[in-house]
């Protein structure tokens, strides 16, 4: 049995690719046909639509379809959910280093303070 990878790992694996990452880029500009989101890479249509597939899996972007004209679109829910993750461990990370530097400026009081009852 194939289990079904959690969203916020499919949309980890998207963001790994910096091709998609720049699509995500130029898409946070403003909406864009494949052909223009293809125009910066020395790929093909094809190659720049694999990606796009990806994305769109990870519901990073959406593809209209208005007649001919089918633009790509930025989507943020996954990217406001990578951004409330990430978020745990800064917090986390910023408590503790915080605590770090508290404890080590006690040291250096203490260590002052022995130093001037020697001296």
């Amino acid at each position: 049995m194939q289990s079904t990878p959690d969203p916020l790992s499919v949309t980890f694996a998207a963001l790994a690719d910096p091709t998609r990452r720049a699509i995500l880029s130029r898409l946070s500009r403003g909406e864009a046909t494949v052909t223009e989101l293809a125009a910066p890479f020395d790929m093909s249509l094809p190659g720049i639509s694999k990606h796009l597939k990806v994305l769109e899996k990870a519901g990073l972007i959406e593809r209209g379809r208005e007649a001919q004209w089918r633009p790509c679109r930025l989507q943020a829910a996954p990217l406001r959910e990578v951004d409330e993750w990430v978020e745990q461990y800064r917090r986390f990370w910023e408590e503790r280093l915080d605590r770090l530097g508290d404890y080590l400026r006690e040291l250096q009081r203490e260590k002052r303070a022995d130093d001037d009852n020697r001296g």
